[in-house]
């Protein structure tokens, strides 16, 4: 068996089995799902984190591209309590380090407690515990890293949908696909465009709406988003969703924090003020807003009372966590778009 390492900030080096070898360094983060394998492996939001699974058996139902998030796997590595081997042929395809035979338990357990840490991993038939240090010395903290958004943004605007209904201009800073797809499915015609688009780039498609996405790290970071919710407010609806909301409440005299351990799983309860009515949600982010500023907070987290939801129905900006599925999906509707 190979071994691996995984050099934890503060001294802790966990041992395990190398099931795809390689080097790697990142913040360790842990999500509480139990199935979504393949779509929190492919989440931009991801991006340099090391990403343990807290459910011990990953891999049950294969691989299947059809379920992919993106075209490519976005965490540094990976670590469970068993990985399987469909799962691991993957990971080796893509170059991604992964380990399991350890206890994720501990290792969930630490971050709940302490908060994220920053890690390294050395893995493979060579791997020494010197060598996960080596790159655990050299792992940037998250908030001290550059902007990543250029890592997981189109560079070119791509168009999907069949042009005939409103027409959705998504900010990519680091998109799931099936936020498309959803948009898609209700009618819209969407034009994916870079995380620094331009607000020329963004008139040019003649959008009925502007739509912040998903993303990895600081949303302090997006300063182009930033600029568009300006640039656009008052004259277009504006949302966003998990970066994309806190990246609306920043362009809008807000503020935001890192948290300690983040919302990541399936099962994050949040509550509608208005109804009293609780959803469950999927989330993956390492950010809240701490301040709305000018937005109304409309949707809470249950477990911390962290904001989910913000709305100011006057200036049509609306950001927060899903409504249930529907079948078939409610349809959009344009609004006629002021004269700029």
């Amino acid at each position: 068996m190979s071994g691996a390492y995984v050099a934890v900030e503060g001294g802790r080096v966990i041992e395990g089995r190398a099931r795809s070898p390689g080097r790697a360094q990142g913040e360790l983060v842990f999500t509480t799902a139990y199935t979504g394998y393949e779509e929190s492996l492919t989440d931009p939001s991801y991006e340099a984190q090391v990403l343990t699974f807290a459910y011990p058996l990953i891999g049950n139902y294969g691989v299947c591209e059809e379920r992919f998030e993106s075209d490519r796997v976005h965490p540094s590595a990976a670590l469970a309590r068993e990985f399987t081997d469909d799962v691991t042929a993957w990971l080796r395809e893509a170059d991604v380090p992964a380990v399991d035979r350890l206890d994720t338990r501990s290792v969930v357990t630490d971050v709940r407690e302490a908060g994220v840490k920053r890690c390294g991993i050395a893995a493979g038939p060579d791997a020494t515990p010197e060598d996960a240090r080596a790159e655990l010395r050299t792992c940037p903290a998250m908030t001290d890293r550059e902007a990543i958004g250029a890592r997981v943004s189109v560079t070119e605007p791509r168009t999907h949908g069949d042009g005939a209904g409103p027409r959705v201009a998504l900010v990519d800073c680091g998109t799931k696909g099936s936020i498309v797809e959803s948009l898609v499915a209700r009618g819209a015609t969407v034009d994916v465009l870079p995380h620094d688009a331009t607000p020329a780039r963004v008139d040019a498609r003649d959008p009925d709406a502007l739509f912040v996405s998903n993303g990895p790290g600081d949303p302090a970071t997006f300063e182009a988003a930033h600029d568009l919710v300006r640039e656009f407010l008052d004259e277009l609806p504006i949302a966003g969703i998990c970066l994309g909301q806190q990246v609306v409440a920043r362009a809008l005299g807000g503020d935001t924090r890192k948290m300690e351990f983040g919302h990541r799983g399936v099962n994050q309860p949040v509550r509608d003020l208005a109804s009293g009515r609780v959803v469950m949600t999927t989330q993956n982010h390492g950010y809240a807003v701490a301040d709305p500023g000018s937005l109304e907070v409309t949707q809470v987290n249950v477990n911390d009372d962290t904001p989910e939801g913000l709305d100011d129905p006057e200036r049509d900006v609306a950001t927060g966590a899903p409504s249930p599925p529907t079948d078939p999906p409610p349809r959009l509707h344009p609004r006629p778009r002021p004269p700029r």
